[in-house]
C-alpha cells in the first residue's frame, strides 16, 4: 500500500535564490514605504487635533465684541463715502469735459458739498438700508466659511453662464483628443503595424520599431504634464481666455487615451483580424472591419470617462485665466468670498451628477 504523501512533499521546493530575491523585494518596498511616510509627515491624530480649525473654515467663526462694534461704525460712515465717491466722479467727468479747477483741493471741496446736499436730501430709511448692506456685507467677510452658500440670483446666473463654458472648454478638449488618439494609438500598436506596413525585411521591421516608438513617445510626452502646466503654457502663448483651455485638456487628454487604446488595440482577439484579412481585405479595411470595432466599446467607455474628468480639470484650468468658472473662483477666492465660492462648487458638482447621468445612458447605448 503507497503511503500518503506529506505536506512537505506536496509543497514544491523554492530555490534559495529565488527566495532571497523575494524577501529582498519585500524588503525594499517596506523600506520605502516607511520613508515616503516619514518624508510626507502624514499624521492621521493631526486630523481630529485641527477639527476645530475645519470647522471654522466652512463656518466661519463668530466676531468679537469689538469686531462688531469696528463694522457697524464702518457701515454707519459708508453712505456718505458712497455719496462723496459718486460727487468726485462726476467732478472727474466736469472736468474731462472742459471745466478747470483752480487746484486738487477745489475739486475735493466741490464734491465734499455737492455729496453733503445729495445725503441731506436722501431718505432716513434708504440712508439705514445702505448701512445695513454694508455691515451685513462687512461682518459676512470676517466671518468667513463657507455656508450658507450665496442663493442671489443675478449671481447665480452670472455663475451658470461661466459653468457652460467650461463644460464648453472640457467638450472640445476632450473631442479633438479623441480625434487624434484614434490614429495615433493605432500606430502605437504593434498588431496593427504588421498590418499596416507588413513584411519581415529588415527595412520594415526597423520601420515599424521606430513608428511605435516615436508615437508612444509622444504620448508620454503629452500626459507626462498636467493639464495645469499646459494650461501655463498656452495663456502664455496665445493668451487669455478658454482656447487656451481647450488645447491644454486636448493635449493632455490625447496622451492618456492614445496609450489606452493602443493597449487595447494590442489586446483584440487576433482572430477576426484573420478572417477579414482572408476575405482579401486592404490593411486599412483590416484596421476599420477588424480592429476598431473590438475596441470601439473601449474607447467610447474612456472618451467620456475622460469627458467627466475634463470638466472638473476645466474648472481648475480658469485659476490661470483659461476662461470657465474656475476664473471666477479663483476671484472670490482672492477676496475671501467663500461663500460665493461654495455655490460655484455646488454647481460644479451638480454638472457632475447631471454628465455622469448622461454618460452612463450613453454607454448604455453604445457598449
Amino acid at each position: 500500500m503507497a503511503q500518503p504523501l506529506t505536506l512537505e512533499q506536496l509543497t514544491p521546493r523554492v530555490p534559495f535564490a529565488q527566495k532571497a530575491l523575494s524577501s529582498s523585494i519585500w524588503t525594499l518596498l517596506a523600506v520605502v514605504l516607511v520613508a515616503s511616510w516619514i518624508w510626507t509627515g502624514i499624521q492621521p491624530g493631526l486630523l481630529i487635533e485641527k477639527r476645530e480649525n475645519a470647522y471654522t473654515y466652512l463656518f466661519g467663526r463668530n466676531l468679537t465684541v469689538s469686531e462688531m462694534e469696528d463694522a457697524r461704525q464702518r457701515a454707519e460712515r459708508f453712505p456718505a463715502l458712497m455719496a462723496y465717491e459718486e460727487a468726485m466722479n462726476e467732478m472727474r467727468q466736469k472736468a474731462a469735459s472742459g471745466h478747470t479747477f483752480r487746484s486738487s483741493l477745489e475739486m475735493q471741496q466741490e464734491a465734499r458739498k455737492l455729496s453733503e446736499e445729495r445725503l441731506a436730501r436722501m431718505p432716513e430709511a434708504e440712508i439705514r438700508r445702505i448701512a445695513e448692506e454694508e455691515f451685513t456685507r462687512l461682518t459676512s467677510g470676517r466671518r468667513g466659511g463657507f455656508f450658507p452658500p450665496e442663493t442671489s440670483p443675478v449671481a447665480v446666473k452670472g455663475y451658470l453662464k461661466a459653468l457652460t463654458e467650461t463644460v464648453a472648454i472640457a467638450i472640445w478638449g476632450s473631442l479633438f483628443a479623441v480625434l487624434a488618439s484614434i490614429p495615433a494609438s493605432i500606430l502605437a500598436a504593434a498588431n496593427t503595424l504588421e498590418i499596416l506596413v507588413p513584411g519581415e525585411s529588415a527595412f520594415r521591421k526597423s520601420l515599424r520599431h521606430s513608428l511605435r516608438f516615436s508615437v508612444r513617445r509622444l504620448l508620454d510626452f503629452c500626459r507626462g504634464f498636467n493639464e495645469f502646466v499646459m494650461a501655463l503654457i498656452f495663456v502664455a502663448v496665445i493668451g487669455l481666455g478658454p482656447f487656451a483651455g481647450v488645447m491644454a485638456l486636448a493635449i493632455h487628454t490625447f496622451g492618456n487615451l492614445g496609450k489606452i487604446i493602443s493597449e487595447g488595440i494590442e489586446a483584440i482577439e487576433p482572430g477576426q483580424v484573420e478572417a477579414v484579412n482572408a476575405c482579401g481585405a486592404s490593411p486599412l479595411q483590416v484596421v476599420s472591419f477588424g480592429v476598431l470595432p473590438q475596441v470601439m466599446p473601449l474607447i467610447v467607455s474612456y472618451s467620456l470617462l475622460r469627458f467627466e474628468s475634463n470638466v472638473r480639470s476645466a474648472t481648475i484650468l480658469g485659476f490661470v485665466g483659461a476662461g470657465g468658472i474656475g476664473f471666477l473662483m479663483y476671484d472670490k477666492i482672492n477676496g475671501y468670498l467663500y461663500r460665493e465660492v461654495c455655490t460655484m462648487m455646488i454647481l460644479v458638482i451638480l454638472s457632475v451628477i447631471l454628465i455622469d447621468a448622461l454618460c452612463t445612458r450613453l454607454r448604455r447605448r453604445f457598449i
